[in-house]
């Protein structure tokens, strides 16, 4: 058996977890506050949440700064963190992959159980990431090989260079084709990945960029906005463009489509994005934008409608999950138990 925690923040933790837990060599209990998702091969263990109070002004929520979230006397944690303990003496797991958690790591490393831990970009340098890093038994970073530097600026190389850079994860296979032709439709195609909204990618800002473009179409898919589609990759096959925050998962999406980008990081904790949009900078297949901008997109369409977005090849090549199997299969193995 092996575990697999899921971080409830967003879609993009499940969509990763459901991408991967297929390609694993054991059975995959779920993990996570999240209900059970369709699709979902193997058992699940629905959490309590240990974030449900009015407030938490007044609380330890970080144990001094040792950790990231442990709210004092919160009925959730204790709950949530009674049924992972559970779970653990019930089957006895030969892995837990942890996506992403310190608490959750550490818990599991004091149970006696090996942890891969998956992380994202960012300057994770603060006492509770270390922590993590170091309970965990393999670490893994869904980017290229080679850009762990860059991605998690910082980090002490005792840790850094005990990365697995497995590449990006896309739920969308990839596209064969490893040069990117834009298309011969007489007006270029410009979707922008919108998300849940919010970040800058307002109606107002959509508008202007729009209005601004006059020689492009649009398609807009924001949940927020009511203009989600329920084939995404489709929408992003048609593409010519797309504009994103460069999250991990929209990203390896992007990415795996072999669609041209122009990037604009949001504030995250950690500067997630605006690190993975320093890296994107150099030379990849975006147009990346300090932030969502009042005027010139009509400049940046175009600039990135020229750029070889086969070069995503090497930031997503389909191969991710197998590679994350491999690491886990490593500990999995009946040697590795011995």
């Amino acid at each position: 058996m092996i575990g697999y925690y899921v971080h409830h923040h967003g879609t993009g933790h499940l969509h990763r977890a459901m991408t991967i837990a297929p390609a694993l060599p054991d059975e995959v209990t779920g993990l996570s506050s999240l209900p059970r998702p369709a699709g979902w091969v193997g058992p699940w263990v629905q959490l309590p949440r240990d974030d449900s109070a009015e407030t938490y002004d007044d609380a330890d929520v970080t144990a001094d700064g040792l950790l990231h979230w442990v709210p004092l006397g919160d009925a959730g944690l204790r709950s949530r963190t009674s049924a992972i303990s559970a779970w653990i003496e019930r089957t006895a797991p030969a892995a837990v992959v942890v996506d992403q958690s310190v608490e959750v790591c550490l818990l599991a490393r004091l149970h006696g159980t090996p942890v891969v831990a998956l992380t994202a970009p960012g300057r994770r340098t603060d006492a509770p990431h270390l922590l993590g890093f170091a309970s965990a038994v393999e670490l893994v970073g869904p980017w290229p090989a080679g850009l762990t530097p860059r991605l998690l600026p910082g980090l002490d190389p005792r840790h850094a260079d005990r990365f697995h850079a497995v590449g990006a994860v896309s739920r969308f296979p990839v596209l064969s084709e490893t040069t990117y032709l834009p298309s011969s439709r007489p007006r270029p195609h410009a979707v922008l990945l919108a998300g849940t909204g919010g970040d800058g990618f307002t109606a107002e800002a959509i508008a202007r960029a729009q209005d601004q473009t006059p020689d492009w179409d649009w398609t807009v898919m924001s949940r927020t906005l009511g203009n989600w589609h329920a084939d995404p990759a489709a929408v992003l096959a048609e593409a010519d463009v797309v504009v994103l925050h460069p999250g991990q998962n929209a990203l390896a999406e992007v990415a795996a489509m072999r669609v041209p980008a122009v990037v604009v990081p949001a504030p995250r904790p950690f500067d997630e994005q605006h690190v993975t949009a320093s890296a994107l900078a150099d030379g990849w297949p975006a147009v990346v934008l300090d932030e969502v901008p009042t005027t010139g997109w009509r400049d940046a369409l175009h600039q990135a409608l020229h750029l070889d977005a086969g070069r995503w090849a090497d930031w997503c090549d389909g191969d991710a999950p197998g590679r994350v199997a491999a690491v886990v299969a490593g500990l999995a193995s009946p040697e590795a138990a011995a």
